[in-house]
């Protein structure tokens, strides 16, 4: 007789639909921890670390939006940095500056600078098919340029709407270690390469008048930059807590074989985060002084992109960022937010976990940019 063992609890699907980490009573604790839920994960540390010295910037924490938004209930911490200046830090009771933290969807800025530094060095063309690059793709990509994926610009059959309870997004989660999957375990190739058209289209064209947010895309382009780059993705996130100089650890969940999953699953520090930031402060450049993105890649995601729905209608999609032509930042599911301002040099990381049923409001987020975009402009 086999000895007796039981699903991971953590990982297990609930009457939610949603594992137990990221269900209402335990998003808190798996978001703090999703470095160690999640069933596979890499973890990387900088050679060298930037420094960051307190020089408080005292106008921040007098600011209204900043009192009110660090004492909701949801509030994990929120830092921001100025070259080697840290001007501001705050955190709740339950975590601190050594604490790493989900960081979800921001994660996706980093193929913003993995596909700028292919394309400045001739080994990606935005105007390439995907096919053309990655055979194996199925006819959800198999069309789209590289451009068109980058911008969220794409129509297939990848559903990213978690009420939906036969979304594919879930089946995206189980390629992904992040769920137990109800059969064999497939790897997050084999999803991605299972996607096709959406339901009566003929082709990936957008007719929305929008961005079309899919978490999938991410994936493949980092799939496009293992493929035209050379080297393993592993290679270029070791590359990239270098070029961000963490202090901590760049954790980032993987699937079964390996592959980093930069659709969401990195988790830093707020700290950290704000150094990953500043990558985007610097144009493009890491702490010692060579490029790891691109400067003009980052110039071109600032002036173009697609207009976000509302109420982020101010803003674009570009180049897997949100701008508003000045800074470049992203937003997280559950609740983070990030903010890079290259003209003023100053990054601000702001992290909560929200506690509803969904982990999700559209409504929660604005007020959060409108401070964190004014606070690095300095105003």
């Amino acid at each position: 007789m086999p000895p007796r063992s039981h699903p991971n609890p953590d990982l297990l699907v609930g009457e939610s639909r949603q594992p137990r980490w990221n269900s209402a009573p335990f998003r808190r604790h798996g978001f703090h921890n999703l470095h160690r839920v999640t069933r596979y994960a890499q973890s990387y540390r900088a050679a060298q670390v930037l420094d960051l010295r307190l020089s408080a910037d005292l106008s921040i924490p007098l600011r209204d939006d900043v009192r009110r938004l660090t004492a909701l209930p949801w509030f994990s911490g929120m830092a921001v940095t100025e070259g080697n200046r840290l001007l501001y830090e705050s955190y709740a009771p339950d975590f601190g500056p050594d604490r790493p933290h989900s960081i979800m969807s921001i994660s996706k800025m980093s193929t913003n600078l993995i596909t700028g530094r292919l394309w400045e060095d001739g080994k990606l063309s935005l105007d390439e098919t995907i096919g053309a690059i990655l055979p194996w793709i199925g006819a959800g990509y198999q069309d789209a340029t590289l451009q068109d994926v980058l911008n969220m610009n794409v129509k297939n059959g990848y559903d990213e709407d978690y009420s939906n309870p036969d979304t594919t997004a879930f089946l995206h989660e189980a390629a992904s270690g992040m769920r137990l999957p109800t059969g064999p375990e497939p790897t997050n190739r084999d999803f991605i390469a299972s996607i096709g058209l959406a339901p009566g289209a003929k082709d990936l064209v957008n007719d929305s008048g929008s961005y079309l947010y899919k978490s999938a895309n991410t994936d493949v382009l980092a799939f496009a930059a293992e493929a035209r780059g050379g080297r393993a993705l592993g290679q270029w996130m070791a590359d990239l807590a270098d070029a961000a100089g963490v202090e901590g650890a760049l954790h980032v969940a993987t699937d079964r074989g390996g592959f980093a999953l930069l659709n969401g699953g990195i988790c830093l520090t707020a700290r950290d985060l704000c150094r990953y930031g500043a990558i985007f402060a610097r144009m493009g450049q890491g702490v010692d002084g060579r490029p790891f993105g691109s400067a003009e890649f980052i110039k071109r995601t600032q002036g173009s992109g697609i207009r976000m729905a509302p109420p982020r209608q101010h803003l674009s999609y570009s180049n897997q960022t949100n701008t508003n032509g000045v800074w470049l930042g992203h937003g997280g599911y559950g609740g983070q937010y990030l903010v890079a301002n290259p003209d003023t040099g100053r990054v601000a990381s702001f992290l909560s976990v929200l506690d509803d049923d969904s982990g999700y409001d559209s409504a929660y987020y604005p007020p959060i940019i409108a401070m964190l975009s004014e606070i690095c402009a300095g105003t």
